[in-house]
């Protein structure tokens, strides 16, 4: 059976722990504020401008104004791509990862497995979760006005626990429901695409049936409108979210079920440590491989 860490080290990683993890949730909202707005100026811009062309024969004045309108929309949108650009990615990236580090450094101390099976574990842990800190110092200016959440250490004293509520509540708690969450987003997503396209041939077609200019000129504003809609999906990443999290939900699974008691005497602590080092990859692979993705293709 694991001997129980000292709490007070393992409390001050659990703390850090929710400063970073506060911290990249911050820096994902700010970066998903920014996309939406870059969208929503796309569609304000590609329709002002169309709808003050056709107003101006009506009211010139009301035509300037929206076609003054839209050229702010326009000239604003670089700015709302570059904030939700390459620095905006990277930093929550990396407070992503401080976050996900020091919770499996703390998870593994609590399970009482490799490396921490020793006297000097506690001090082990500080060492480690101070590297982990160490490495991110350059982002330690998002943290300063967060404080840790009040929460209490996590029910693990043993590989059992561990189980339960590292492993499944992974699953239950936090992959699946993502899955489900992305998988309605993008058929949501989908199904406005189809609608836009529908739109749009069916304006091309009136146009060029009843020879109809009015109509004619909203065409390319509906293909803005698609493709603007396809490269924010695109700059979410949805569909490569839904299979990561779908997939790293399937492996923690089969471990979890794979997990059994061993036959030959003296065998636990070394089943036991493989087992915890096996989920904790299975997740750290999955986190280190969107982040990685997400980082790299913000700079292109």
């Amino acid at each position: 059976m694991a001997v129980a860490p000292s709490l007070a080290v393992a409390e001050w990683v659990w703390q850090q722990q929710s400063l970073w993890s506060q911290t990249a949730g911050r820096l994902k909202r700010e970066i998903n504020r920014w996309r939406s707005l870059t969208l929503g100026l796309t569609i304000m811009g590609a329709v002002l401008a169309t709808l003050g062309t056709q107003v101006a024969s009506l009211s010139t004045d009301t035509g300037k104004v929206l076609a003054w309108l839209a050229a702010i929309a326009v000239a604003v949108t670089p700015v709302t791509v570059a904030r939700a650009g390459r620095p905006g990615v990277q930093a929550w990236t990396r407070a992503r990862s401080v976050s996900e580090a020091l919770k499996s450094e703390l998870y593994t101390l609590l399970a009482g497995v490799t490396p921490y099976r020793g006297a000097d574990r506690e001090q082990m842990l500080r060492s480690r979760a101070g590297d982990i800190l160490s490495d991110a110092d350059d982002l330690a200016h998002h943290t300063v006005d967060l404080h840790p959440a009040t929460r209490t250490l996590p029910a693990v004293h043993d590989v059992d626990s561990y189980c339960t509520q590292r492993v499944t509540e992974q699953i239950v708690g936090y992959y699946r429901p993502q899955a489900r969450r992305l998988q309605r987003r993008l058929r949501l997503i989908r199904a406005v695409e189809v609608i836009l396209a529908l739109a749009v041939a069916a304006l091309s077609a009136t146009a060029a049936a009843l020879e109809i200019r009015s109509a004619s000129v909203w065409v390319p504003v509906g293909t803005t409108l698609a493709a603007a809609v396809t490269a924010h999906v695109a700059a979410t990443r949805y569909e490569f979210l839904l299979i990561e999290y779908s997939r790293t939900a399937a492996q923690l699974e089969r471990l979890r079920d794979g997990h059994q008691q061993p036959t030959e005497p003296g065998a636990q602590e070394g089943v036991d440590d493989a087992f915890v080092a096996a989920c904790e990859r299975v997740i750290s692979i999955q986190n280190e491989g969107w982040m990685a993705k997400l980082a790299t293709e913000a700079t292109t």
